[in-house]
């Protein structure tokens, strides 16, 4: 819902602080009375956010990951928490990302979304097609398995660390996009970067810059193969990969120094 680990811990403060100080025995169903409660913190901070990145310098990417192997496993759910998935929820409007995570994540019935988002489930209906077909038409693919997806990672690393341009080349799609984010904080590119020989370019003459002193690490990032950054042994950049037809075809990097608080602990999304 909110593409921060840390916003979504203080939603689950909030209801949980909400929660501890209702009697249950007035409770008729407590699934549903949480489910309404933990939705509408969400879409209060989700509001809340959206009017920040109004003034949020350069681009806003959703806060990296690092994800265990069993969530890679499971397409549904690793589609669901991609970096190239959240940026398409972050084009809906908040009850929209609402009705679609609860509809098309959880599974929830319409009557069950309708008392979290305060609808009539008539409308929560209609909400949820609308949700649906805008997502169907800027969802990305992502047919690749898991082997071929980590193969593909694996070439454009060391393309990277060996300065190959053409090894770059021959991973990255033709139109693929480049996103950066330092809000602000950390050099970052300031606009989207398109098209392989661009992107090639940049990689190479920035690591080659800092070679001496940047190491790459394999990761598992919000479900899907990435790339974790260090600069003199401190973690610097995310990077998350979408893969289609066997090329990358978005790069995410994530600099923001707020956004990196959970990479490198011991916190992971399971499934």
């Amino acid at each position: 819902m909110l593409g921060s680990a840390a916003d979504a811990e203080d939603v689950l403060q909030e209801t949980w602080l909400r929660w501890s100080g209702v009697d249950l025995g007035t409770v008729e169903n407590h699934r549903a009375y949480l489910v309404r409660i933990t939705t509408r913190q969400a879409l209060s901070r989700l509001r809340a956010l959206s009017r920040r990145k109004e003034s949020y310098v350069g681009s806003w990417l959703p806060e990296p990951l690092l994800t265990t192997p069993d969530v890679a496993e499971d397409v549904e759910l690793a589609d669901s928490v991609s970096m190239a998935m959240l940026l398409v929820l972050e084009t809906l409007a908040p009850t929209e990302r609402a009705v679609f995570v609860l509809r098309e994540v959880f599974d929830f019935g319409y009557d069950e979304i309708a008392e979290a988002v305060g609808k009539t489930p008539a409308a929560v209906r209609q909400i949820a097609h609308r949700a649906r077909a805008h997502v169907a038409a800027r969802r990305p693919r992502g047919a690749a398995s898991l082997v071929e997806r980590r193969g593909v990672l694996d070439a454009f690393q060391r393309a990277v660390e060996t300065g190959d341009v053409q090894g770059l080349l021959d991973v990255l799609a033709p139109d693929v996009v480049l996103l950066g984010d330092g809000g602000g904080v950390k050099q970052a590119v300031p606009r989207p970067i398109v098209g392989a020989d661009k992107v090639a370019r940049l990689l190479v003459g920035g690591f080659g810059r800092l070679v001496e002193t940047v190491s790459l690490q394999a990761v598992q990032v919000n479900g899907h193969p990435g790339l974790l950054v260090r600069l003199d042994g401190e973690t610097d950049t995310v990077v998350a990969a979408h893969i289609e037809d066997g090329r990358i075809s978005g790069l995410y990097a994530v600099r923001n120094p707020s956004k990196l608080s959970y990479v490198g602990q011991e916190t992971v999304l399971r499934r």
